[in-house]
């Protein structure tokens, strides 16, 4: 039998316990009240920060809605950090994510913006990274609400938010100045079986059922880099990467794969893996409190990566 911290084994008997539907079960809206009420019920709450505005950005369907948040005093320039949330191109938001993108922002010093992509299934691939990359070339140039100059862009998310920032990383790091990459427990195979996929496949929170449900409402090519970063044939020229996984996660090859093949194009990379931890962790550091210790791990990594 695999590890499983003590916390983690609470959380998912939790879970399991949990009378009604799976998330599998239910429709696209139902899902996001789903999510929303396990992060009521698990996630930290919010520490406080020096500024939090909602505004939205240029996208190619209409305004995308952002937050920006800004915990170190009034500057002419720093970096800023693009954040993608997780949810499988279907369910999260800005909400479910806030939480996370506080401590990243107070504890960085950076301004930390986070993008409320268009979701499936109403919008379907390639609708989420569409607006990741509008927004992408929307900071870089620097706009009013950062109250700065961006001297240089780090690019982040988690599961499907991490597939999105490999994603924009591949697409614009020949266009746009990126100083890094944070990929949490990215999905960037569609194509992957076996391995991690098969041992986790039920009774960790992300499931194959689900995993499934999620690829048919975002309906991706999973040939299509966009879909598959991993099945990308050019590698060059991509900035320092934090790749981050959980030994109990479905996806967990698929991050250890991303990290190897970035290692090989000789590529900067941190590598961290959060062992008998789950997938989602970092929006259940209420109820699974060793994953803020994995979150600020992963903090500490992201400073040393940039020196």
């Amino acid at each position: 039998m695999p590890y499983v911290r003590d916390d983690v084994r609470a959380v998912l008997a939790q879970l399991e316990a949990a009378e009604g539907p799976k998330m599998h079960e239910v429709d696209a809206p139902t899902a996001r009240q789903m999510m929303h009420a396990m992060a009521a019920v698990l996630e930290r709450p919010a520490p406080p920060v020096r500024r939090k505005d909602d505004a939205t950005a240029p996208g190619p369907a209409g305004p995308v809605p952002i937050r920006v948040y800004r915990e170190a005093p009034d500057t002419n320039e720093g970096p800023v950090l693009a954040y993608f949330h997780g949810g499988g191109w279907v369910i999260g938001n800005l909400d479910t994510h806030d939480s996370l993108c506080c401590e990243i922002a107070r504890h960085t010093g950076w301004t930390v913006v986070s993008v409320d992509y268009r979701l499936a299934p109403e919008h379907r691939f390639p609708a989420a990274a569409e607006d990741c990359l509008a927004v992408t070339r929307w900071l870089a140039g620097s706009p009013d609400v950062l109250g700065h100059r961006a001297s240089g862009l780090v690019l982040a998310g988690d599961s499907a938010g991490g597939n999105l920032a490999a994603v924009c990383t591949r697409e614009l790091r020949r266009e746009v100045r990126l100083i890094a990459q944070w990929l949490i427990y990215p999905a960037v195979d569609m194509r992957a079986e076996g391995g991690s996929l098969a041992e986790f496949a039920d009774g960790y929170l992300l499931t194959a059922d689900s995993m499934a449900w999620f690829m048919h409402h975002y309906a991706a090519d999973p040939d299509h880099p966009w879909a598959s970063p991993l099945r990308a044939q050019d590698w060059d020229d991509l900035p320092p990467a934090l790749v981050f996984t959980c030994s109990l996660d479905p996806l967990r090859d698929q991050g250890r794969a991303y990290a190897a093949r970035l290692i090989q194009a000789g590529t900067r990379v941190v590598y961290r893996e959060a062992r008998g931890q789950i997938h989602g962790a970092m929006q259940l550091r209420g109820g699974i409190a060793s994953g803020q210790d994995d979150l600020m791990g992963q903090l500490a990594d992201l400073e040393a990566l940039l020196r």
